[in-house]
C-alpha cells in the first residue's frame, strides 16, 4: 500500500505542469504595477522606483503574506498572513488576478473578505509572479 501511495504521489507530481511565467515580459508589465508598488532592495537601493500605496515588491516570492515591516495592509490579508501563508509565484499569479476572490479561497466564502487592491492584472499574472521571484 505504501508503495502504490508513493507512487500516485510521484505520478501527480511529474504529471503537474511546471510554472511557466516569462520574467522578462513580467518586468516589461511591472508598469502597470509601480504606480503603487516600488522595489527597493535590502540595501534601499531602488531597482524599481515606484508608489507606496502598496508594501514593496521586493523578495515578496517567498515571503510570509503580509509581512512588509510599517506596511498598512487590510484586515483580510492580515488574516491570510496570521495563517502562515508564504507566496509562491502560482499564489501571487492568482491573486494578481483577482485580490477579493484570492482572499475569499484563502479565508473562506462567508468571510466577507475586502481587498485594499482593487486593480485587478487579468492576464499575464504568471510573468509578473516569474519576474518578482528574480528579485531576491
Amino acid at each position: 500500500m505504501k508503495l502504490l501511495t508513493t507512487l500516485a504521489l510521484t505520478a501527480l507530481t511529474l504529471a503537474a505542469p511546471a510554472f511557466a511565467g516569462d520574467a522578462a515580459k513580467g518586468e516589461a508589465d511591472f508598469k502597470k504595477c509601480k504606480a503603487c508598488h516600488s522595489i527597493i532592495n535590502a540595501a534601499g537601493e531602488a531597482v524599481v522606483k515606484g508608489g507606496k500605496t502598496g508594501p514593496n515588491l521586493f523578495g515578496v516570492i517567498g515571503r510570509p503574506v503580509a509581512s512588509v515591516a510599517d506596511f498598512k495592509y487590510g484586515e483580510s490579508i492580515l488574516a491570510v498572513g496570521a495563517k502562515g501563508v508564504v507566496w509562491d509565484e502560482a499564489m501571487l499569479a492568482t491573486y494578481v488576478a483577482d485580490p477579493t476572490a484570492w482572499l475569499e479561497s484563502q479565508l473562506g466564502p462567508d468571510s466577507a473578505a475586502k481587498s485594499k487592491m482593487t486593480f485587478k492584472l487579468a492576464k499575464g499574472g504568471e510573468d509578473m509572479a516569474a519576474y518578482l521571484a528574480t528579485l531576491k
